[in-house]
């Protein structure tokens, strides 16, 4: 997996799931340090986790409620809890992601 993290964070333990990120679990939450290469897509779902996320390289393109939003390096972003979304990555991205448990 390519992306920018320190060494420690690439100490974690691997996300199995739709893209590649270390994943730090926490009481009633996870933290995802993920990378997207470039021509990434992720189809329409929703997940029971209330979404927080930071893009620190590149861009984020996120389909919600038939809008779509680029989310840039620097900017936050948020999912809400059983809302389909979708995303794309026309470059190479990574990101922090916050996964809240509904009830936290």
């Amino acid at each position: 997996m390519s992306g920018q993290y320190p060494n420690k964070i690439k100490s974690l333990p691997l996300y199995d799931g739709r893209f590649d990120a270390y994943k730090l679990e926490a009481n009633g939450s996870d933290v995802l340090f993920a990378s997207y290469p470039a021509g990434t897509s992720i189809p329409p779902h929703v997940h029971e986790t209330d979404n927080h996320g930071v893009i620190t390289r590149g861009e984020l393109i996120l389909t919600m409620n038939n809008n779509e939003t680029r989310v840039k390096t620097g900017d936050w972003y948020h999912v809400p809890a059983n809302v389909e979304h979708s995303a794309r990555f026309e470059v190479d991205t990574d990101e922090v992601e916050f996964w809240f448990k509904e009830n936290t």
